[in-house]
């Protein structure tokens, strides 16, 4: 996958706004009460979307800095104490850094967005942080699970295969 620094940005870019709007979408259907209404989540409206997208445009780029920052450097080391590249199977690596930097994001976007959406715009006291910290993070953790391991990943991995494709040589220039 990405071989330079420009191409593990753009990686990055694409999954910090795959699960930043995976987490809106989930969060606003959740705060609309959709998953309370008969049929669940699949009566969810095109608002849902409206609004995921609008707050995904600030939220991606938060959890880019923090990915970058920590996320995914301690979610390496996470995976490095039961993986090890060299001698074990390289999907599984991949899957237990993923759930290595989930096990990092989870909590610090759920602080982000406690912070902002349940503090700041929602009023709540400060006092109460650690409690409204706490079941954001039960409430996004198994739907940051998911999203990443089933979609968020696989739909980068082929985005960034689109926008860097490898040049092959046709048979033509080889042989000149």
């Amino acid at each position: 996958m990405p071989k330079t620094k420009f191409q593990g940005a753009v990686f990055g870019l694409i999954m910090s706004y795959t699960m930043a709007f995976g987490m809106e979408v989930y969060n606003i259907a959740v705060k609309m009460g959709f998953n309370l209404k008969p049929g669940g989540f699949s009566s969810m409206t095109n608002t849902v979307f409206l609004q995921a997208l609008k707050e995904t445009l600030y939220m991606g780029i938060i959890v880019f800095i923090f990915s970058s920052l920590w996320g995914n450097r301690i979610g390496e080391k996470i995976a490095n104490k039961y993986c090890d590249m060299k001698k074990d199977n390289a999907y599984f690596c991949r899957i237990m850094r993923q759930a290595g930097t989930i096990l990092v994001m989870c909590p610090t976007m759920s602080l982000v967005a406690t912070i902002l959406f349940s503090i700041i715009l929602g009023g709540q006291s400060w006092l109460n942080l650690p409690a409204i910290w706490l079941g954001t993070i039960f409430k996004n953790f198994p739907m940051a699970f998911f999203w990443n391991m089933f979609f968020a990943t696989g739909f980068t991995r082929f985005v960034f295969s689109l926008i860097f494709r490898e040049k092959v040589k046709n048979s033509s220039e080889t042989e000149k």
